[in-house]
């Protein structure tokens, strides 16, 4: 009878202890997905802009936030694999625009008919061999990468203004010209105009997808996130720090050098002055898409979600009359709401 009033205690103290299963809180779903924070503020910023200006809801519309989107998103997955393994570059915009720079002139001197696919291929090379340089100098330096990419920044610029040359190209060679003018899909508006999504446009799917890989089914992808989360646990656990930071100076210096040889085929300009200063909307954007500062997290969809935030306060803005003055103050305002409730919701 003991033994029988005993069990019956033990089960229902079992019964009594038994944890409450509580629905997942807003702050628990933002922690999972930060970027549905950006969705909701892309929402919001489209329904604001079509109901002040309804010529904002039109394919055209589209096809100009990709194409002026285009080598930002390429910036921007550069920067976020570096983000991820707790490090930061701001030398890429230079990177980019001694590539592109450099290589247009050699190409339009020795050789004019050269291949876009070769000279896109050299641009990666180059673009490859200046990020390496970064990788090797943060590992062998241990010193924090936004000064050593602060220094090789304006290393890079000063080799491009000094020794390469400031003046426009306003004739590029013809290869890079043909490319720019594919069409990938076009149409004619209602207003006679013609609306066309680029062929570069492809480059930004093939790029995304690569990346998306890279981070989520390699192990180089688990090292950075790893790394990221913290170096001494990365190194206990094998992850070849040196390789690391080689594959990720490398890529994102890969996708500038890319990046830089499109901008000059879309823009059919090759300007030394161009892209560099855009280095804080691009980390603006990878941050929007919720990657931390700290490294150890983000995605290529945040990512791409926090482009498309960025170019939308950028560029569509000015069409609801609002000044050119108030963008930085709106990317400012929109990363303070998204750092605080990051930071509530870690807490949580």
């Amino acid at each position: 009878m003991s033994s029988i009033m005993n069990r019956t205690v033990t089960t229902s103290n079992v019964v009594e202890i038994a944890p409450e299963v509580k629905p997942p809180t807003w702050r628990a779903k933002l922690s999972r997905n930060p970027e549905w924070f950006t969705v909701g503020l892309i929402a919001a910023m489209c329904l604001i802009v079509g109901a002040i200006n309804p010529r904002f809801f039109q394919l055209a519309t589209l096809f100009d936030l990709l194409h002026s989107a285009t080598t930002m998103s390429l910036f921007a997955l550069g920067t976020l694999v570096v983000l991820a393994s707790g490090g930061i570059d701001v030398s890429f915009t230079a990177i980019g625009a001694l590539t592109m720079y450099a290589i247009t002139k050699a190409v339009f001197a020795w050789w004019p008919d050269a291949p876009f696919a070769l000279i896109l291929i050299v641009g990666a090379l180059g673009g490859i061999v200046l990020g390496v340089i970064n990788g090797v100098l943060v590992h062998r330096l241990k010193a924090p990468s936004l000064i050593v990419t602060i220094g090789t920044q304006y290393l890079y610029r000063g080799i491009l203004l000094t020794f390469i040359g400031t003046t426009f190209f306003m004739n590029i060679p013809h290869s890079m010209d043909h490319f720019g003018r594919i069409p990938l899909f076009f149409y004619h508006t209602a207003d006679g105009l013609r609306a066309v999504l680029p062929a570069s446009v492809l480059a930004l799917v093939i790029a995304a997808g690569v990346t998306w890989w890279l981070l989520n089914r390699t192990m180089m992808g688990r090292g950075v996130y790893a790394m990221g989360g913290s170096l001494a646990i990365a190194e206990r656990l094998g992850y070849n720090l040196r390789a690391i930071h080689l594959f990720v100076f490398g890529y994102t210096g890969m996708l500038a050098g890319i990046a830089g040889i499109l901008h000059v085929s879309n823009n059919r300009l090759a300007n030394p002055f161009d892209l560099v200063g855009t280095e804080l909307d691009v980390i603006a954007a990878v941050i929007l898409g919720g990657a931390r500062i700290t490294g150890g997290t983000g995605t290529v969809a945040g990512t791409l979600l926090g482009v498309v935030l960025v170019t939308l306060i950028n560029s569509v803005l000015i069409l609801v009359g609002v000044p050119s003055t108030w963008q930085k103050v709106i990317i400012g305002a929109f990363i303070l709401i998204a750092g605080t409730l990051f930071a509530l919701q870690r807490k949580s």
